[in-house]
């Protein structure tokens, strides 16, 4: 076994952390009889030999002996070395992306040439994969699918394969795993698409198994999503009924065993936790791949989701959770129902169900208020006793996408389903069946607060008194209003606690912003003790957060004065444009601030520098026009945010469209994430901005949200773009009042 593997110059090759001298070592640990030993070696290969998906010069030269390995029967685990030549071979590049190279993490580059061998070299010997697709071991079975038609140069003879192996596995997996690969072959070969697509039409009205019906449905809308029935709805809902009725309940939750010692095997483990007690986990991949075929047919998933959500099955309320995760990120829509019903969850017994619930909301602010009822009930419990909050939960950690699914990675495949998002708390632990985790806790009370509701005041008190406070708590007082003023006092007390150390600002910052948002006048000692202490550490981010604190106190602040105005001459844009507008704030003087704000407007200045200047200038308003002049430069220059932070300023300094209109227009055009500051701006002109109401209409009938991105989000993006409807509709209705 392994022959020549000492004929190779490993040393003289490379992987992501040096030579690669260490590979052979790798290769032998693969064959392994020791499962650690093979657990730590795949480990190492992906670390390593194949680190995030790229390929060097000594995962080339491990292409035949990874061949020889998967060859040998007596090789343990080889649906894992399956998995990981697939990974390795099944890169497809464009033709322009071939004649480039692709960074990696040490600053060098990685020759594209490298993918298109790795894939011509693993094609070559792919026919070894013919053979596993009745190997006695399922989980090779289950991997050697997509293999085949990833890497196969033959893709009839692998479809023909494939079709036939379908009529005698019996494993439902690896069944399920040989459907998503004949999906995989239509998609990749336009050729062999139309008798695909029919093949499995016709699967999935004339299978047995429902799960299999399932997994031809989805196949079949992915590769043909035009052709998805009307009826798609009942349909798949029939089916989950069928497949909750048929393959009977679980038996609830484990308690996740010892962290394993490579992050291939704490991957594993945490996807086993998850499906741990599921009659069926393959059904939510299945959903996966529906949904992502429906694409912007969202009433349809949305009804998808609320029969889901209303299933006695709490699995699949579960999907439907992370599922509609995925969804409302993307796309807006009708989402009342849904949340009311995902609401209902956070009373589940199962405790990865409410911990999913309440991630969900976190993210939802205003779209959160139909479950506002459901999160103060949940809150209204008896808080945790000693021990509990100690439940496990990755958040957003590496490999965890919004919609709970993994982003990528080593292991996978049909019934991998989502990522450890879902907490893992044991069913039955401290305080019993219903007991509210910290996490959970904590989640449910940042839902509720970022929902604008008054009922989470009290418990944010609550909150505060404790030693440790998520960040987030803080910065959701935003949306409470003058109900929060009632919290100022537990704020400045813990900002008083903050050391004046290098965690100043990670410390200080969250208790700034809290309580700018309460106007928490009386902690103006507090806020100078941190303003004038700030050490060298970040001092400019801390010393601006404290100026924006300032200026939220307005006259109150009257004290500050002198630091105020000795911090104008900073040498920072962002500390001496903050002083400026938290002076201005505080007395309500343009001649002192306006020089030092039009000194930061210069053309040949940083965007930011001039950016900053600008904002403050336009919150000032027609006091500010005297530095009018100085604005106008900027409406010409080559950083869009610079025009529109220029000409934002300018209509509220001048209250004149002529100049400030059309450069808000074409940049609303250009970058859609500026959208939201010139929508705020065109609803202030109301009727001046007429000409604006095409592109305001145009927004509104948009399905897909402005900021949405494949494959990421941002915990703000669902409320900037409900915020961009809302000054959209704001806009249209100044501009309808004033035609009349």
């Amino acid at each position: 076994m392994l022959t020549g593997i000492e004929e190779v110059d490993w040393a003289s090759l490379g992987h992501a952390y040096g030579p690669a001298d260490d590979v052979p070592e790798l290769l032998r640990g693969l064959a392994s009889a020791d499962p650690a030993e093979r657990e730590a070696a795949l480990d190492g290969m992906y670390g390593a030999v194949h680190h995030q998906g790229d390929v060097y010069d000594s995962t080339l030269a491990c292409i035949p002996f990874l061949l020889e390995l998967v060859a040998d029967p007596g090789v343990r685990d080889r649906g894992c070395i399956v998995e990981l030549l697939t990974s390795i071979g099944g890169i497809e590049l464009d033709d322009e992306e071939e004649m480039t190279e692709h960074p990696c993490d040490d600053g060098d580059f990685i020759p594209a040439a490298n993918y298109a061998m790795a894939a011509a070299a693993i094609a070559a010997g792919s026919d070894v994969f013919l053979g596993l697709v009745a190997d006695p071991d399922p989980e090779v079975r289950l991997a050697a699918p997509c293999a085949l038609a990833s890497l196969h140069p033959e893709p009839s003879l692998v479809l023909t394969l494939l079709r036939e192996r379908l009529t005698v596995e019996r494993d439902t997996e690896v069944r399920l795993a040989l459907v998503a690969a004949v999906g995989q072959i239509a998609l990749r070969h336009a050729s062999l698409r139309a008798e695909t697509v029919d093949w499995l039409g016709w699967l999935a009205r004339a299978a047995q198994d429902p799960g299999l019906r399932l997994a031809a449905l989805a196949q079949q809308a992915r590769c043909a999503p035009g052709e998805i029935s009307d009826d798609v709805v009942p349909w798949v809902t029939a089916l989950l009924e069928e497949i909750r009725t048929t393959s009977g309940s679980g038996a609830g939750g484990e308690t996740l065993r010892g962290a394993a010692p490579t992050f291939i095997g704490q991957v594993r483990e945490l996807l086993e936790e998850h499906a741990a007690g599921r009659p069926a986990p393959w059904t939510e991949e299945l959903l996966r791949t529906l949904h992502a075929a429906l694409d912007d047919r969202v009433d349809d998933r949305i009804a998808l989701i609320l029969a889901q959500l209303r299933s006695p099955d709490r699995w699949q309320r579960s999907d439907a959770i992370w599922l509609c995760g995925g969804l409302i990120r993307v796309w807006r829509g009708r989402y009342e129902e849904v949340v009311r019903l995902v609401g209902d969850q956070l009373h589940d017994p199962e405790p990865r169900l409410r911990e999913a619930a309440a991630s969900f909301l976190e993210r939802l602010f205003e779209l959160g208020a139909p479950a506002a009822d459901a999160l103060a009930a949940r809150l209204a419990q008896s808080p945790p006793g000693p021990g509990e909050g100690s439940d496990i939960g990755l958040g957003d950690g590496p490999g965890i996408g919004l919609d709970g699914g993994p982003v990528g990675g080593p292991v996978g495949g049909i019934g991998a389903g989502p990522g450890t998002g879902l907490g893992t708390s044991p069913v039955g632990g401290p305080g019993g069946p219903g007991a509210v985790g910290r996490s959970g806790r904590d989640g449910a009370l940042i839902a509720l607060a970022r929902a604008g509701d008054v009922r989470a005041v009290p418990l944010l008190a609550r909150a505060l008194e404790e030693d440790e406070v998520r960040r987030e708590l803080l910065y959701a007082t935003d949306g409470l209003g003058p109900a929060a003023a009632g919290l100022a006092p537990l704020l400045r007390r813990r900002l008083a606690r903050v050391g004046l150390d290098e965690r100043l600002y990670d410390r200080a910052a969250p208790l700034l912003h809290a309580l700018a948002a309460v106007r928490g006048a009386q902690a103006l000692p507090e806020v100078l003790r941190i303003l004038r202490g700030a050490p060298a550490n970040r001092r400019d981010r801390v010393r601006e957060a404290a100026l924006r604190t300032l200026a939220a106190f307005g006259p109150a602040a009257r004290e500050a004065v002198p630091d105020l105005r000795a911090l104008l001459a900073d040498g920072s844009a962002a500390v001496s444009t903050a002083a400026a507008g938290a002076l201005w704030a505080v007395e309500e003087d343009p001649a002192e601030v306006l020089p030092v704000l039009e000194r930061w407007l210069r053309p040949d200045l940083p965007g930011a520098d001039r950016c900053a200047a600008a904002r403050v200038l336009g919150g000032i308003g027609p006091s500010a026009v005297a530095a009018a002049p100085a604005l106008r430069p900027a409406l010409g220059s080559r950083d869009l945010w610079v025009r529109v932070r220029a000409a934002a300023a300018l209509w509220r300094v001048t209250g004149e469209t002529e100049e400030a209109l059309p450069v808000l227009l074409a940049a609303w055009e250009e970058d859609r994430h500026a959208r939201v500051d010139i929508a705020e701006c065109l609803a202030e002109m109301g009727p001046a901005a007429s000409e604006a109401q095409l592109v305001l209409l145009t927004e509104l009938t948009r399905r897909r949200r402005h900021n949405a991105r494949e494959g990421a989000s941002g915990t703000y993006d669902i409320h900037l773009d409900e915020k961009l409807l809302t000054l959209c509709r704001a806009a249209l209705a100044r501009m309808e009042r004033g035609a009349h």
